[in-house]
């Protein structure tokens, strides 16, 4: 059954300045810039204020349960954008091997990984 309009708000911080051209965003915050493409998702998002503050609205007209799940995926996004250009991130990653030995060098100050005998390849 398809839902005739269905949409989802998402509050924008203070100290984020966010830029809506179609269904590309540009978030800019204290720890840089990130963008994001959502032209494959059929859905609206404009910027609009609710009670003196900013808000990205995400419609979806005419949507059935697939449609209407990507919504919410898009509003996920945005908000770890946000996240993304304030406090930023942090990975952790825990090299395993079971039967073959590998060997991990880190080069380039963190930036590089190069991972040495890795099976099948010289």
């Amino acid at each position: 059954m398809k839902q005739l309009l269905s949409s989802r708000t998402l509050p924008i911080p203070d100290g984020i300045s966010i830029e809506v051209k179609g269904r590309a965003v540009r978030v800019k915050g204290p720890r840089g810039t990130l963008t994001r493409d959502f032209k494959h998702l059929a859905v609206d998002m404009f910027l609009t204020e609710q009670d003196g503050h900013k808000v990205l609205q995400v419609d979806c007209h005419f949507g059935k349960k697939k449609r209407l799940a990507s919504i919410r995926t898009v509003c996920s996004h945005v908000k770890n954008m946000f996240t993304g250009v304030t406090k930023g991130f942090e990975y952790k990653m825990r090299l395993v091997y079971a039967h073959f030995p590998i060997n991990i060098n880190i080069e380039n100050v963190g930036k590089k990984v190069e991972i040495r005998n890795f099976p099948d390849r010289k």
